[in-house]
């Protein structure tokens, strides 16, 4: 794990847009496409706002969610509504989106369809994730009902999740699929997070899923 810590939380996510706009554009100098996973919530918002400037061949990226809540795009907890209008916009609106939300009644009744769209893009060629307080990962939570599952090696690239404190049912990317990315970057801020991290790094993935990620990744922190 390379541990980066930032002055201030301004100056993280414009040097986090950058690193990841490197990568991206490396990526693509070497291969016909590249994958991008990003994550819902608040925290990376200011990332997207400069990362959809980027003059980048985003005709040649795909973009996808670390996972979704099963909730219909315009719904305020939609984490594909997040990202159409803070990453998927300016140069970056070229991106091709890669859905992980249907409209059917239950996520099992799609992840088929949507795993079938994703595997051809596998493996990942950048992740971008955040962590919760409570050591979570895309929608990989402690005490969630598949959780081993979702750990496990030969887990499906998809699984629906349910947890205690999750309003509605989620589709997560699986840890074979985030620990098999090319390059992963982890986006925390806040003492509560970091000593989070810390605990991780001697737990086990089943305590603290985001243990299964932080071998090979890049957390960067600001207060």
């Amino acid at each position: 794990m390379r541990f980066i810590e930032y002055p201030d939380r301004e100056m993280m996510m414009i040097d986090l847009a950058n690193q990841l706009a490197g990568e991206l554009s490396n990526y693509v100098t070497h291969h016909d496409s590249a994958t991008f996973a990003v994550p819902g919530g608040t925290t990376p918002g200011p990332v997207f706002d400069t990362l959809s400037g980027a003059d980048l061949h985003w005709d040649r990226i795909r973009v996808l969610l670390t996972d979704e809540r099963w909730v219909p795009e315009e719904h305020e907890r939609s984490n594909t509504r997040l990202i159409r209008e803070r990453l998927l916009t300016n140069r970056a609106a070229m991106a091709d989106y890669i859905p992980l939300y249907a409209e059917t009644d239950t996520p099992e009744d799609a992840i088929d369809d949507l795993a079938a769209r994703l595997e051809p893009e596998l493996p990942l060629s950048v992740l971008l994730l955040g962590m919760g307080a409570d050591g979570h990962i895309a929608s990989i939570f402690p005490g969630a009902d598949r959780l081993d599952e979702a750990l496990s090696s030969k887990a499906p690239p998809l699984m629906a999740m349910r947890a205690p404190g999750a309003p509605e049912p989620r589709i997560t990317l699986t840890a074979p699929v985030l620990t098999g990315a090319m390059s992963t970057h982890i986006l925390i801020t806040g003492a509560e997070k970091r000593e989070t991290l810390e605990r991780a790094r001697h737990a086990k993935a089943h305590d603290l899923p985001v243990q299964a990620v932080l071998h090979d990744a890049t957390v960067h922190w600001a207060e």
